[in-house]
């Protein structure tokens, strides 16, 4: 068996059943009953042990989530990737706009790493997988892990905010040239500082802007959320969008280009970036 994914069990205030913690916790098998068949397939080991659907879960324990030889799914997959950065540690590849991150779907990022990556050297090694997650029309950078270690150490990274991410978007409607969404998501607090870098005038929409998008915290679909609530959706968004302003052709108008932080291994400064599509550049020219 091949080791996929590692998880550090957070701190309990309570033990709780080792099914129902799973849930979520690994990229590759999101779903309870994904969790239950690899369980009985003794996919799982916790501190070392075959993991158990009566185990209870206290905080501390490191939980492995293992392949069976048998299967050959993710190698079936031929799915080119760019890679735009990649040591020993960890991995900076490009997402196309319309591919799953991870999932239970065939076609995903997390299913096409192994053949795109070199395989690490280091002693704990594991399948490449993704740190952090892209919407499915959301294109851009993407981090991946390649060691145990460098999971944990990427993980907390994010977690910290300690790892710098921009994004570039077209919106709808005049905007103010800068400003700062403060708007809650699902209760927690929730910051997006953005700068308006061009606006042209649109026969459809009124006006469409390039925006300069800089996340202060990581809720789901942020970004779009945030948009949204000062009435300037992001061009080509199916799910926050204003009634009569939706493009369906072309996909959203959202990319991730910038990543920024300190290696956390070779303590070098990564600065990784990812030109705007076609798409964008067909509206705006960008020098």
């Amino acid at each position: 068996m091949q080791l996929i994914e590692t998880h550090i069990a957070k701190k309990l205030e309570k033990p709780i059943r080792f099914q129902e913690y799973a849930v979520g916790i690994f990229n590759t098998i999101p779903t309870k009953s994904s969790i239950k068949k690899a369980i009985k397939k003794k996919l799982i080991f916790i501190d070392g042990i075959v993991a158990t659907t009566s185990k209870f879960i206290s905080g501390g324990e490191k939980i492995e989530l293992f392949e069976s030889e048998k299967s050959s799914t993710f190698e079936r997959l031929k799915l080119n990737l760019e890679v735009l950065f990649e040591d020993d540690y960890l991995a900076i590849i490009y997402k196309p706009a319309g591919i799953l991150v991870s999932g239970n779907k065939f076609v995903t990022i997390a299913n096409a790493l192994t053949q795109n990556l070199q395989k690490s050297k280091q002693q704990d090694a594991v399948k490449p997988q993704p740190i952090h997650r892209l919407d499915y029309p959301t294109s851009g950078l993407l981090v991946i892990g390649k060691t145990s270690s460098a999971i944990i150490k990427l993980s907390a990274l994010f977690k910290n905010k300690e790892i710098s991410k921009t994004y570039f978007a077209i919106t709808i409607g005049l905007m103010n040239s800068e400003g700062i969404i403060n708007s809650p998501i699902e209760g927690k607090e929730s910051i997006t500082k953005y700068t308006v870098l061009q606006t042209v005038k649109s026969e459809r929409f009124g006006y469409l802007n390039l925006v300069k998008l800089s996340p202060k915290t990581g809720r789901k679909h942020q970004l779009r959320k945030h948009l949204l609530a000062i009435g300037n959706p992001i061009l080509g968004d199916k799910e926050y969008f204003l009634e009569g302003k939706v493009l369906n052709e072309k996909g959203l108008y959202l990319h991730a280009s910038i990543l920024e932080f300190i290696h956390p291994f070779t303590k070098e400064k990564i600065s990784i970036s990812k030109e705007l599509p076609k798409k964008f550049t067909k509206i705006f020219s960008v020098t």
